[in-house]
């Protein structure tokens, strides 16, 4: 193997059927995901076409996006819901693709299961019709969001047409303080380069602090790469990737895993590799953040006050606080809010889970604030069962849910009222996303649950034992 390699294209490398003139690649995809919402197009393409899928074993599906979160043993009531999620189990069946839909123990988001279930493996491609595929590059894959067009190209052919993107790299070094979690690393990141600092790369992050963490946590740095308008973001597998790939049900076993693990030790970037950008940010610099905007980038760490508009986009910028209500020179600190939402393809693994319960036992929420957790998938929400997770949340006066990407987006019943402030743990805060007019901070799963707890926005680390 050639030196000066990025972790990126040695993967990409692998992939590469052929280039054609212009400088696209072909790109063997290993994994495909689908969902409700972006594959009905796709397979609707397909029969048009009268061909099927090329290769069935490689796509996996669920539903996620528009399920409910409470009663999923009972017929769906909001008709388009329904008819979406019912599309998908008959594409799925005249198809031949594997489905967890409601009622199968392996339903969940589609970004929770593959990892859980060690589908998603160090050295893949991984694609589905959703942005938020970046999640899997946390196992050093090369994991990004296509197009319900390119998602019928990768049913018919098991390829995607792919120009190469430039390569960045984002290295944290140092020891988080108490009460910061991975959430905030990647939100301090794109305050940091804005939402639009990662536009044409892919990232891999690197560093003491990065190394440092869980994989459930590097799942949620992965996740909002996206956020920043990066194609996907990676981090170099390690032994903490394959102690937790190990001994999952598709994670290969016996002579397999011998031969597997002996590829993906050889999954990082090569020391003299070089990137077309490069950034160092200190862990310790990083406090629990908070957005106070309607992008992922406009946040601020939880001490400081909101910042004036910059010249070039004070129209925009203004825009944003008229619709979150708030004003240049604010701190959040106080701020009185109504919803806390735990969940999405970012937070609402057993950890996230796990941290809230820690934080929350024995006390009970704001009588004004109206709190749900969602699990990521229906092992989750077992594991939480079994460990009581669920019973101290309910005690706490918290809503426990059923899986599903909830509130993370107003595409289901889990909606947040107008006007009304949340403190989520999901991965956008748009304009409407949770909801028409709803206002969104986003947070870690320690800040929410603070939040929960006081009715109003708190610095975690002040709270904490």
């Amino acid at each position: 193997m050639s030196t000066k390699k990025t972790l990126f294209d040695k993967i990409w490398d692998a992939h590469v059927v052929t280039t054609i003139e212009g400088g696209q690649d072909v790109l063997y995809i290993d994994r495909h995901f689908i969902h409700e919402v972006t594959s009905p197009q796709a397979f609707d393409g397909l029969a048009k076409r009268g061909i099927g899928v090329f290769r069935p074993g490689k796509t996996i599906a669920t539903a996620d996006h528009n399920v409910p979160t409470q009663h999923q043993d009972q017929p769906i009531q909001e008709p388009l819901s329904r008819f979406q999620v019912q599309k998908l189990v008959e594409n799925c069946a005249q198809f031949g693709v594997e489905l967890y839909g409601l009622g199968h123990p392996y339903q969940g988001i589609v970004h929770v299961i593959g990892p859980e279930l060690g589908i998603t493996q160090p050295g893949m491609t991984i694609v589905c019709g959703d942005s938020h595929t970046s999640t899997h590059g946390a196992f050093g894959a090369i994991a990004f969001g296509i197009g319900t067009s390119q998602v019928e190209q990768v049913l018919a052919t098991q390829c995607l047409l792919q120009k190469r993107p430039k390569r960045m790299r984002i290295t944290v070094d140092g020891t988080l303080q108490k009460g910061v979690l991975s959430k905030d690393i990647i939100l301090y990141i794109i305050a940091q380069l804005t939402a639009a600092g990662g536009t044409g790369y892919f990232v891999e992050y690197a560093g003491s602090a990065i190394r440092s963490l869980s994989m459930e946590a590097r799942m949620t740095i992965c996740n909002m790469s996206i956020e920043m308008g990066a194609r996907g973001g990676l981090i170099a597998p390690d032994e903490v990737t394959f102690s937790y790939v190990k001994g999952r049900k598709f994670a290969p076993q016996g002579a397999a895993w011998d031969k597997a693990l002996a590829y993906w030790q050889t999954l990082h970037s090569d020391p003299d590799a070089v990137f077309d950008k490069e950034y160092h940010f200190k862990a310790e610099d990083i406090e629990p953040m908070v957005t106070y905007g309607t992008n992922p980038g406009m946040g601020i760490k939880v001490s400081q006050t909101i910042p004036e508009a910059a010249a070039e986009n004070a129209q925009s910028f203004g825009n944003s606080l008229k619709y979150m209500d708030l004003q240049s020179g604010e701190s959040l600190l106080g701020k009185p809010i109504q919803h806390v939402f735990i969940g999405s393809c970012t937070n609402s693994r057993i950890e996230d889970l796990r941290l809230v319960a820690e934080y929350v036992k024995g006390k009970k929420k704001a009588p004004h604030v109206q709190v749900m957790v969602v699990p990521g998938s229906q092992q989750v929400a077992a594991q939480a069962k079994a460990e009581g997770i669920d019973q101290i949340l309910m005690e706490a006066g918290f809503d426990f849910r059923e899986p599903g990407c909830s509130a993370c987006l107003g595409m289901n019943e889990d909606k947040i009222p107008a006007g009304a402030y949340c403190v989520s743990t999901s991965n956008r805060n748009f304009e409407g996303r949770q909801g028409p007019g709803a206002r969104t901070i986003l947070a870690s799963p320690l800040t929410a649950a603070a939040a929960a707890i006081a009715g109003k926005i708190m610095d975690v680390r002040k709270v904490l034992n």
